[in-house]
C-alpha cells in the first residue's frame, strides 16, 4: 500500500470510499489541507532560487522607507537586467504610533523562515521623529519578526546613532552607551548590523559575536575625488585625530600628502583647533575628509586656519553623514564665501533637509547602490568587503 493511502486511511478512519480516497489522495500529493510534503517544499525552493537563509525580505520603518525603496527598486532592476526572475518581498511602514503614543508594529504577511533586511534611518531631520523615537521603532520592529518565525534578522541602520557614545569622557561620569545600544539590538531579536562608516571601529566589538559590516567609504571618496589623484599641490587633512586612519589610507590610496589637526574640548560639543601637524610646502587645495558633520564649528575652524595661516586657496569637503543641525548650513555659507571652500559632499545615510539640498556647493551621494550590493552578498553569504576595495 502506497505511503500516501496508508495515510488518507488514517486521516480518514480507515473507511473512507474510493471517491473520497482518491480525492484525499490528490491533495496529499499536492499538500494540500495545510500538509507539506518534503517534495513540493524542494520544488518551491528550488522556483524561489532562495539562499539558504531564506526568502529574501526587505522592510522598513516608517523613516527607514526612504531609502529601502531605493534599495528594493536598484535590486529588481539588476535582477531584472541579468534575466533573472527572482522576486524581492518588500514591506514598509510597517511600525505606527498609538493616540497615547506608545508604538506599534504589524507585519502585513507571513514571514516565518525568511531573511529580513530591516531598513530604519535612526536619526531623521525630515520626519521631526526624535532619534530615541526611530531607536524605540527599530528595536520592536525587529523583535515583531523575530517573534513570527524569521530565520534571520538582519538590521540597516546607515546611520549609528549613539556611536559617539563609545566611551565616557575622561574625568566625567558618563556610560558607554554605544554598548547600551548594541545590547538592545541583540535583546530585541537582531542577528546582524550592516551601517555605514559609524564613527568608531571599536563599535564592532559592541555586538560580541554577532556579524557587524561597517561599510567603508574610501572607495566613494576616492572615485569622488579621483581628479587629484598624485597631484604635489594638494594634501588630505584629517580634522581630528579619530580620523587619523581614515587620512592615511584615503591619502595612500590617492598619492596624496596628508595632515592632522589637533582640538580639544573645553566645553560638551565644543572644539578648538590648536594646531595641523603636516607639510604644507607648496600645497594649495586642501581635501577635508571626516565621517561627519554635525555643528559644523570643528571643520569651520579648521578651514579657516588653512586658509590664514597655511595659504589654502581651494577646500573640498567630504563627510559620510551631515547631522543637518541648526546653525551648520551658516556655518558651510560662511566657509564657502570667506575661506574658499569650494565643495561639500555627503551621503544620503541620513535623509537631508532642503536647506542643505539648495546649497550651490552641497552635493548629496545616495547610499542605494552600496547598500543594495551589500544585501546581496550577506543574503548569498558572499564577501562584502570585496565591494568596497578601492579598484
Amino acid at each position: 500500500m502506497p505511503w500516501y493511502t496508508a495515510f488518507c486511511n488514517w486521516l480518514t478512519g480507515c473507511n473512507a470510499d474510493p471517491e473520497e480516497e482518491a480525492l484525499m489522495e490528490e491533495k496529499v500529493r499536492s499538500g494540500g489541507a495545510g500538509f507539506v510534503l518534503p517534495e513540493q517544499f524542494l520544488a518551491e525552493q528550488a522556483r524561489r532560487v532562495e539562499s539558504n537563509q531564506g526568502q529574501l525580505l526587505i522592510a522598513s520603518c516608517r523613516d527607514g522607507t526612504y531609502m529601502a525603496e531605493r534599495v528594493v527598486e536598484r535590486y529588481r532592476r539588476f535582477l531584472s537586467e541579468a534575466g533573472s526572475n527572482a522576486e524581492v518581498t518588500f514591506l514598509s511602514n510597517i511600525d505606527t504610533q498609538f493616540s497615547d503614543t506608545e508604538t506599534g508594529v504589524r507585519l502585513a504577511q507571513h514571514v516565518g523562515g525568511a531573511d529580513v533586511f530591516l531598513f530604519q534611518a535612526l536619526l531623521s531631520p525630515v520626519s521631526g521623529r526624535s532619534a530615541n523615537d526611530n531607536l524605540f521603532s527599530f528595536l520592536i520592529a525587529a523583535r515583531a519578526f523575530r517573534e513570527h518565525g524569521a530565520n534571520r534578522v538582519t538590521a540597516v541602520l546607515p546611520y549609528l546613532t549613539y556611536a559617539r557614545q563609545d566611551k565616557p569622557t575622561k574625568f566625567m561620569r558618563e556610560p558607554t552607551t554605544a554598548k547600551l545600544m548594541a545590547d538592545l539590538s541583540t535583546a530585541a531579536g537582531v542577528d546582524r548590523v550592516i551601517a555605514w562608516d559609524p564613527h568608531s571601529n571599536q563599535i564592532h566589538g559592541f555586538y560580541a559575536s554577532m556579524p557587524v559590516s561597517m561599510l567603508d567609504p574610501l572607495t566613494m571618496f576616492s572615485a569622488e575625488f579621483a581628479e587629484f589623484r598624485g597631484r604635489n599641490d594638494v594634501i588630505a587633512v584629517a580634522p581630528d585625530a579619530g580620523a587619523t586612519k581614515m587620512i592615511m589610507h584615503f591619502a595612500r590610496e590617492m598619492e596624496l600628502d596628508s595632515a592632522i589637526a589637533s582640538k580639544f574640548r573645553p566645553n560638551q560639543e565644543e572644539a578648538v583647533i590648536t594646531d595641523i601637524i603636516g607639510d604644507f610646502r607648496g600645497k594649495r587645495i586642501a581635501l577635508v575628509i571626516d565621517d561627519m558633520i554635525a555643528s559644523a564649528g570643528t571643520v569651520q575652524d579648521l578651514v579657516s586656519k588653512l586658509v590664514r595661516e597655511k595659504g589654502i586657496e581651494e577646500i573640498y569637503m567630504g563627510a559620510s553623514h551631515n547631522l543637518c543641525l541648526k546653525d551648520t548650513r551658516q556655518r558651510l555659507q560662511r566657509m564657502h564665501e570667506q575661506f574658499h571652500l569650494r565643495k561639500v559632499i555627503v551621503t544620503n545615510s541620513i535623509p537631508q533637509t532642503p536647506e542643505f539640498e539648495e546649497l550651490s556647493f552641497f552635493e548629496v551621494r545616495c547610499l542605494s547602490e552600496a547598500l543594495c550590493r551589500t544585501i546581496n552578498r550577506v543574503h548569498y553569504n558572499r564577501s562584502v568587503s570585496e565591494i568596497f576595495l578601492p579598484r
